[in-house]
């Protein structure tokens, strides 16, 4: 909270305005915003309003979305609500996010992570290391592209906008948000395996910098733990410049006040791979992210992230 005055709650008559897409994960994500700040401060969830914006992510479906921009395609819209006061907070994927908000605007807050990793889908339900050489798996992730034909080159590799496949990948995080874990052959990948994309499974909630009341709201529901986590991965991400078209990797694990950091970066075509590892303190989260990105930038020399 930024300031010891009492905090002024929406009401039916003026509800609090929660920006959201309206794909059906997005809506999950602000009906879980929404439900848990009900509950934090014993509200009807009449005196929240989701409000439905379509951003450019949504809008454009015929081509990948390394060819159309970064990670703004799923906020710009969005941040542009917000900075015009049409909606009071917003909600987003974290790892959808820009590592730099426009000015006035600010992501403070997280609600609790999901499950970080990777799940492949298939019509049959097999794993990974089931697939025959040459079978079409389809994905619009450019770090899932690396990631697979660095681990198994012998596989045809498309990208899944407009193509037909035998198999994809998804967040497990969406899957069990929208309740579909027991509906779909999903099977989920290691970490160890492939590493989530920076922020995968998190919520992160953003507000106008000014915003008090709204500030005050978010201290009601945040996630302490998940945001050290992200400190860390985002850190990482922003030295290395990260967006949509660059294949990047990472993860935050959290065991008490210690914390383990891990890192990848990869050629597109999988053909190398630069990793490493951080341990120590939480409370140095940013500095191990930014200290394992200098020395992967080190090893994979100038030139590397380059089409």
């Amino acid at each position: 909270m930024l300031n010891n005055a009492p905090i002024i709650l929406p009401d039916p008559s003026k509800p609090c305005r929660i920006g959201t897409r309206g794909s059906p994960l997005a809506l999950a994500q602000a009906y879980e915003t929404r439900a848990r700040l009900s509950g934090a401060f014993d509200l009807s969830k009449d005196c929240f309003q989701i409000v439905v914006i379509k951003t450019t992510g949504d809008r454009v479906t015929d081509r990948p979305l390394s060819e159309i921009g970064g990670k703004g395609l799923f906020t710009k819209e969005i941040e542009e609500a917000l900075l015009s006061s049409d909606i009071d907070l917003a909600v987003h994927s974290m790892k959808d996010m820009p590592v730099e908000q426009p000015d006035g605007l600010v992501v403070d807050a997280c609600l609790p992570r999901e499950d970080v990793r990777d799940a492949f889908v298939s019509l049959d339900g097999r794993a990974l290391a089931d697939l025959d050489a040459g079978t079409i798996v389809g994905t619009s992730s450019l770090r899932r592209r690396a990631q697979l034909l660095h681990r198994r080159s012998d596989l045809n590799v498309v990208e899944f906008r407009g193509k037909v496949a035998e198999g994809t990948f998804l967040a497990m995080a969406g899957l069990s948000r929208l309740g579909l874990l027991a509906e779909v052959n999903a099977v989920p990948v290691s970490e160890d395996d492939m590493l989530p994309a920076v922020a995968q499974g998190a919520i992160g909630l953003e507000r106008r910098i000014e915003d008090d009341r709204v500030a005050a709201m978010f201290d009601g529901i945040r996630h302490p733990e998940t945001e050290t986590r992200q400190a860390a991965e985002r850190a990482f991400l922003k030295r290395l410049d990260g967006s949509c078209q660059t294949p990047i990797a990472a993860l935050a694990e959290l065991n008490g006040d210690r914390m383990t950091f891990r890192g990848e970066i990869l050629r597109p075509d999988g053909s190398r791979v630069y990793a490493g590892m951080r341990e120590g303190v939480a409370c140095d989260a940013a500095a191990m992210g930014i200290d394992l990105a200098n020395e992967l930038l080190a090893q994979a020399g100038p030139g590397f992230f380059d089409p």
